[in-house]
């Protein structure tokens, strides 16, 4: 006969009993089941797991509960001596997805506390840096402080850290009063966003950002903390200065773009890199019930005039026998200066490449008028000795070479330039002339600023500068004397800048914005010119572009053309989104021509 499987099992939990291999209370539990295909069945061994009703029936539940385990898992000091990130529960239920932060680090996905030792330090820390009134938190080179050094502490952007020390941080952060507006992360080489992913958690109403002097490099950085995931919506400053994701979209020529995707990744923004940024949009209104608000003129000048040029406390003749001698030798022989430079005069020049944004609007640059601004190159320049001290590289070397000091110096630095022709006699109404002494007694100086334009050859293209001499008295015998000048440089400093017109030191009133239609007074009776913004060469092309509309369409159009100096595509979009109202379009157009491109324009 077979025996069956409860008599074995009977059999063998004696025979396992008398070895002493298992207690005399503990029953074997098959491990092949009582069910068909092999399931186990339900067993009445209990786990560890306690049920709820256990909890009601015993007061010590049949084995360990798995509050208990994890209690066991927990350092010693319980709760108290953690400082838990983003929800996560104390001893009992851990949740899973909870964060915490953790100074000595730990794989990640894992739960982790900060030592109390450690979030005290960072307490203090944050307390010291916190000021109540101005609501400022500075966080600037952490990595300085002397308690996080002697703590032993890795702060966002140090080697080792990562994104837990920096929410410890912004938590701490967070139980500050009042509540924090501005807060500064500057120069504390963070070089991913993913340090500080966590801010907008914590301070999700946070005006001010500075993140000046670090290292981001990308613009997925930002993504980590911009508005458009609906992170900091309430952000109105921010400043990325010092960073390589800012510098190299300026070096590219990409500044505006760099503007307008910052301006769409927070949306709330009204100052980038401590410039203003404005709102583009051509809004139609749209029905309101509020009472209608008194319209205000919009500026077009700046509320003082350009005065002409004034030379004070010297005679006129002091100053134009100068230049009047100065320039030609500049232009045609430039060895010839040599006496004119004081033995230990200083001599440099700096180039500034940027085109200005009045002469972008009038397209200076690219007109068929000027084809020889085509041909300009800035790498001769560049490549002797420029000394822009907002570009310049290679350290403090090369800031000493690009100043020449004593007159021979100065004039081996000017022969290596391109030559130039400076038409001071011939054309004084593009030159500006400012001059007045420095100093008192027998120091007294004469200081000259001059601004006008140049020739540059053989490209012919012109140039704009800025050029400022500090002058002495020619003492009796000296070389400067006795070559028939009557006074010495003791300074030459000269700024070469991309061309922009005369038009911006004309006297009188100074427009606002490049571009602006100035009102212009007319004799009484005669009508107002209808082409002044408007030129030639594109006239054929707008009236052109708008003969599909009606005529009193066309008439609007051309207005605001010749008002706002805008093309046909975006005068009629000024006008459809404010319902074919003239004042209306010119009053939307003054509020939003700071932002626009050069593309919007004639």
């Amino acid at each position: 006969m077979f025996s069956s499987p409860t008599s074995n099992r009977t059999l063998a939990t004696t025979t396992l009993k008398g070895a002493g291999l298992i207690d005399s209370d503990t029953r074997m539990r098959d491990a092949t089941a009582d069910k068909p295909g092999g399931r186990k069945g339900p067993s009445k061994s209990r786990s560890h797991r306690t049920r709820q009703m256990d909890v009601y029936k015993y007061k010590e539940p049949q084995g360990p509960s798995r509050a208990s385990m994890l209690a066991a898992r927990t350092p010693a000091g319980g709760a108290s001596d953690i400082l838990t990130i983003r929800g996560a529960s104390t001893v009992g239920r851990l949740r899973r997805n909870a964060v915490t932060a953790a100074i000595t680090g730990g794989a990640p996905g894992k739960e982790h506390a900060v030592p109390v030792k450690a979030v005290e330090v960072w307490r203090d820390f944050v307390n010291r840096r916190w000021n109540p009134e101005a609501r400022f938190l500075n966080l600037e080179g952490m990595m300085e402080d002397p308690e996080i050094q002697k703590n032993n502490l890795r702060p966002p952007g140090a080697p080792g850290s990562s994104s837990k020390e920096a929410s410890v941080l912004f938590k701490l952060a967070s139980q500050l009063k009042p509540a924090v507006q501005t807060l500064s992360l500057a120069n504390n080489n963070i070089s991913t966003g993913q340090l500080i992913s966590t801010l907008a958690h914590y301070l999700p109403k946070l005006a001010n950002l500075s993140l000046q002097n670090n290292n981001l490099k990308v613009w997925r950085d930002i993504d980590y903390i911009s508005g458009r995931k609906g992170k900091l919506d309430h952000l109105r400053e921010l400043i990325l200065l010092g960073n390589p994701l800012r510098d190299m979209e300026i070096q590219h020529g990409r500044g505006d773009k760099y503007k307008s995707d910052m301006a769409r990744r927070f949306t709330s923004l009204i100052m980038l890199d401590q410039e203003a940024i404005a709102t583009i949009a051509f809004d139609a209104p749209g029905p309101s019930s509020t009472p209608v608000i008194e319209k205000r003129a919009t500026a077009t000048t700046f509320p003082y005039e350009m005065r002409p040029p004034f030379i004070t406390g010297v005679e006129d003749s002091v100053v134009s026998n100068f230049l009047v001698r100065f320039f030609p030798l500049f232009d045609d022989q430039r060895a010839g200066l040599l006496d004119a430079y004081h033995p230990s005069a200083t001599f440099s020049f700096s180039c500034n490449t940027t085109i200005p944004s009045r002469a972008r609007i009038q397209g200076l640059h690219v007109s068929k008028d000027m084809p020889n601004q085509r041909k300009l190159d800035w790498g001769v320049w560049l490549n002797n000795g420029s000394r822009n001290l907002n570009r310049m590289g290679g350290g403090v070397d090369k800031l000493v070479s690009s100043l020449h000091l004593g007159s021979e110096a100065a004039i081996r630095a000017m022969s290596t330039l391109p030559k130039t022709k400076h038409d001071v006699s011939g054309s004084p109404e593009k030159f500006c002339i400012d001059a007045w002494p420095v100093g008192q007694g027998e120091n007294l100086k004469l200081f000259i600023s001059l601004h006008g334009q140049f020739v540059e050859e053989p490209s012919q293209g012109i140039r704009s500068f800025d050029r400022a001499f500090v002058l002495a008295p020619a003492p009796p015998g000296s070389r400067a004397k006795l070559n028939g000048w009557d006074v010495m440089i003791l300074s030459d400093q000269w700024s070469i800048r991309a061309y922009s017109t005369h038009d911006a030191w004309h006297p009188g009133r100074m427009r606002v914005q490049a571009g602006d239609a100035l009102p212009t007074q007319q004799p009484t009776g005669s009508a107002p010119s209808s082409s002044s913004l408007i030129p030639a060469h594109a006239r054929a092309q707008l009236e052109q572009a708008i003969s599909t509309f009606s005529e009193p369409q066309r008439n609007l159009i051309m207005q605001v053309c010749e008002r706002t100096g805008l093309n046909a595509k975006y005068a009629v979009d000024c006008l459809q989104n404010n319902t074919w109202n003239l004042d209306r379009a010119i009053a939307n157009f003054e509020q939003v021509k700071g932002a626009l491109s050069r593309d919007a324009y004639l």
